[in-house]
């Protein structure tokens, strides 16, 4: 007995002196506070996080929801809209974006959704012989969603189809900058980031969306699901220890990937930027490979599940986004099993850039050889004489070119964003990311440790994997934005994001101050003073300047009717026939098909060789040919009725070599010399001068019967008669 309880005794000194060991560690304050002080203080921790969100998210609401107000209001004070008829309201949607409406309308008349999207799949009664998919052409699936949720909603009879429709895209654009909202307050820590970057996105309004030239743009209805994406990625990236959080991010990027994709023909190609910045992110080792291998999951199951659901579009499989994340993932399984730290391993890292590249470009060369493809083949023809690869005289490939999208950027788009001072604190910010980047690889290779209580303290903000990803995805952007116009409006708001970021982020103020190394006051607390500080001076600046023009936008009336575009569209219901096939330009051909209903030769559809083919035959009609040319050319599309549009007959303005008579001069060989001054001799006229002549030969196979200012209508003579 006494041999049994030697043990207990000895374990119970154990446990005695152990206690007082505690004892002895701990704080004598926490000794003297009572047991529920911790849970108190605890639950005061929770309710000042759960205020804080709150606050956030109230302010990101009411952010989004004033921006909605704020499209709405200018765009009513800008048409008059409320006050116009239906033809003029439906005249303010410009080129695409009147073919895009008059589906959605198509929609709406069907006599059930079903059969509606079967006519859009099966279309032969816009084109005159050609049965178009008009829902993969076009990239409907907007307008099949706006449909269906006007019927399931009750709307009908309640509120007027176009402004459900503009409501859906206003809304959206509010999510838009919520999503940029929530963005750059995850980035930073704080909701004044995320009210900076909703006041630079307002402010350059004209410079980050496009909502001013067309609303039903495709752009309009994608980018925001991007924006959603990309702030769910962010999320992604930053969160490593909130299990819930993280899988929330997930599905959320999941989710609005998929519906990006599917609501943009060249959302690919976003992707494709941004799935790079993720494959430089991995390639420099600043991120988790299990996460990168998660998002590439996501776009391989994005991707496979929008081409099925796209009627096996094989844009999307002949896209560089597949073959980069394909040739990242190979690249990135050659490196298993190898230990870190050895000779081997940093060899295989070194190669990983070379090996995923070269993989890429090969599977990419590839599937474009096994899978047979017609889209976007322009463009990419395009793009070749734009970078001086290739030359040519095609008219398709230099009216592409002298697009607006497609120029560079002017300098007063600079000049805007430094006005805003948006452009000098970006300038600012990325500088000292850059430089904490290239610091923090420096580190990295030198194996100093890294961890998130280290790079909070030290200010090591370019080593934040959401943060990097940033930084390079606004360079390529910003790289592609100073050569093309069109690609601004994605790297603007970025802009914004990155530079309200870095200004409210106490972190980059402390990366900045341990640089200059100031001792005259503590860097974390100089931090934080300015982190409050900049952003206040720059808002109530912003306010001073810019609230007042916000103010006289929506206070000014403008008056914009197109008359003699109203007049053209009621003379066509009321005198042509039902079966009249109408042929134009392709713009003029949208408002037509949207306005009257009836069918056109021709659209302004820029993913469908044969279409941009008809487009340039169409064209004709503005070069120097004869009449019997055009005569046949417009016959053979079974044409009824031609416009002529002076704009374009006697345009002067715009960029030289880009009007459309001086392209299909170049195109037809009527230029002597490179310059487009001289015309080399030709027997015939301009047509759409000649035209108007009114003599043989031109009267035998056309007949006036409507004119204006603006627009002249002839009908095509199914009987010549011949007239000396």
């Amino acid at each position: 007995m006494e041999n049994e309880g030697a043990p207990e005794e000895e374990l119970r000194q154990r446990n005695t002196s152990a206690s007082s060991e505690e004892t002895v560690t701990k704080d004598p304050e926490e000794t003297k506070k009572p047991k529920g002080r911790s849970k108190l203080g605890i639950s005061a921790k929770c309710v000042q996080w759960f205020a804080k969100l709150f606050v956030g998210c109230l302010l990101m609401v009411t952010c989004g929801m004033m921006y909605a107000i704020y499209l709405s209001t200018y765009h009513e004070r800008k048409f008059w809209f409320s006050s116009r008829r239906d033809l003029e309201r439906e005249i303010t949607f410009q080129g695409d974006g009147a073919v895009y409406y008059s589906f959605y309308k198509d929609m709406l008349r069907a006599p059930s959704f079903e059969r509606g999207v079967f006519e859009l799949a099966y279309n032969n009664r816009t084109v005159p012989m050609k049965t178009i998919n008009a829902v993969q052409q076009m990239t409907l699936y907007p307008e099949l969603i706006a449909s269906a949720l006007y019927h399931m909603s009750g709307s009908k009879g309640a509120v007027d189809p176009v402004y459900f429709y503009i409501g859906i895209i206003f809304g959206l654009q509010g999510i838009y900058i919520g999503a940029l909202f929530v963005t750059s307050w995850m980035m930073s820590g704080t909701w004044l980031a995320g009210i900076l970057t909703a006041a630079w996105f307002i402010i350059n309004r004209t410079d980050t969306t496009r909502m001013e030239d067309s609303i039903p743009l495709r752009e309009n209805w994608a980018l925001p699901y991007f924006a959603c994406q990309v702030a769910a990625l962010t999320g992604f990236l930053r969160n490593s220890s909130n299990v819930y959080a993280e899988r929330f991010c997930y599905l959320l990027m999941s989710a609005s990937t998929y519906t990006f994709i599917m609501m943009w023909e060249y959302s690919h190609y976003l992707l494709f930027i941004q799935a790079l910045s993720l494959c430089l992110l991995d390639g420099l080792s600043m991120i988790k490979k299990e996460k990168v291998y998660e998002v590439h999951k996501m776009y391989l199951f994005s991707v496979f599940l929008g081409y099925l659901l796209q009627f096996e579009n094989s844009a999307l499989l002949t896209s560089p986004l597949l073959s980069l994340v394909v040739g990242c993932m190979i690249a990135k399984s050659l490196q298993v099993g190898v230990k870190k730290g050895t000779f081997r391993a940093k060899v295989m890292k070194i190669m990983y850039f070379y090996l995923a590249f070269t993989i890429s470009v090969s599977l990419h060369y590839l599937i474009r050889t096994v899978i047979p493809h017609k889209e976007n083949r322009q463009l990419l023809k395009s793009l070749e004489v734009k970078f001086g690869l290739n030359m040519t005289k095609n008219f398709t490939v230099n009216w592409l070119l002298c697009l607006e999208s497609f120029q560079p950027p002017s300098q007063d788009y600079l000049i805007r964003l430094t006005q805003s001072s948006l452009l000098p604190f970006y300038i600012l910010v990325l500088l000292i990311c850059l430089c904490s980047i290239c610091q923090g690889i420096f580190k990295r290779i030198c194996g100093v440790p890294v961890s998130a209580h280290i790079l909070a303290r030290e200010g090591r903000i370019g080593e934040r994997p959401e943060v990097i990803y940033h930084v390079i995805q606004s360079l390529l952007l910003g790289s592609l934005a100073m050569t093309f116009e069109g690609v601004k409006y994605l790297w603007t708001p970025y802009v914004c994001v990155l530079a309200a970021f870095g200004v409210c982020s106490p972190e980059m103020w402390i990366t900045l101050l341990r640089w200059i190394r100031v001792k005259a006051v503590h860097p974390v607390l100089m931090a934080f003073i300015l982190s409050a500080a900049v952003p206040t001076v720059i808002g109530f600046s912003l306010w001073r300047e810019f609230i007042p023009r916000i103010v006289s936008e929506l206070s000014e009336l403008e008056e914009h009717y197109e008359s003699d575009t109203v007049e053209l569209m009621n003379w066509i219901k009321g005198q042509a026939p039902l079966a009249a096939v109408f042929a134009g330009s392709p713009q003029l051909m949208g408002a037509i098909k949207l306005c009257t209903g009836w069918m056109v030769t021709s659209l302004p559809v820029y993913n469908d060789e044969e279409l941009m083919k008809r487009n340039e035959h169409i064209y004709q009609i503005y070069s120097m040919r004869s009449a019997e040319d055009i005569y046949k050319i417009l016959t053979s599309y079974k044409a009824n009725y031609v416009v002529i549009e002076d704009s374009i007959c006697n345009e002067v303005a715009g960029i030289k070599g880009c009007r459309v008579k001086d392209l299909l001069d170049i195109a037809n060989d009527h230029v002597l010399n490179e310059d487009g001054d001289m015309y080399a001799y030709s027997k015939y006229g301009r047509f759409c001068h000649e035209i108007k002549m009114n003599y043989s030969p031109y009267v035998n196979y056309f007949t006036r019967v409507f004119w204006n200012r603006s627009y002249f209508v002839y009908k095509i003579n199914t009987l010549i008669s011949f007239q000396y």
